[in-house]
């Protein structure tokens, strides 16, 4: 009995730590690498249809590299930060920052 006990305290340890993980910023949400091409492109629309896309537009400083998933990903990660929102039907979350270059995930 014991056994299950601390076994129990382990996993309710380890979600204290994935979410203080989540709150102190150090976990991104990007695109899946599975998710499809149109996926990314409804999810990019919907997701900057509500938030500020500035950065990957045109001039921005994650324009670059212009493609559909990276543009994707920096969208899912504002929401993510936004509305503490990461969709694992499209998304998952990542340990590794993203950024890149000048582009600088929020």
């Amino acid at each position: 009995m014991a056994r299950v006990i601390f076994s129990l305290c382990f996993i309710a340890f380890f979600f204290v730590i994935v979410c203080s993980n989540f709150v102190e910023g150090k976990t991104w949400c990007v695109a899946q690498a599975q998710a499809s091409d149109s996926v990314m492109q409804q999810t990019l629309d919907r997701l900057c249809g509500q938030l500020d896309c500035k950065e990957i537009q045109p001039g921005g400083s994650c324009f670059d590299p212009n493609t559909l998933r990276n543009h994707a990903s920096y969208a899912i990660d504002l929401n993510f930060r936004t509305n503490g929102v990461c969709d694992t039907s499209y998304a998952t979350p990542s340990p590794t920052d993203p950024s890149f270059g000048a582009c600088v995930y929020p």
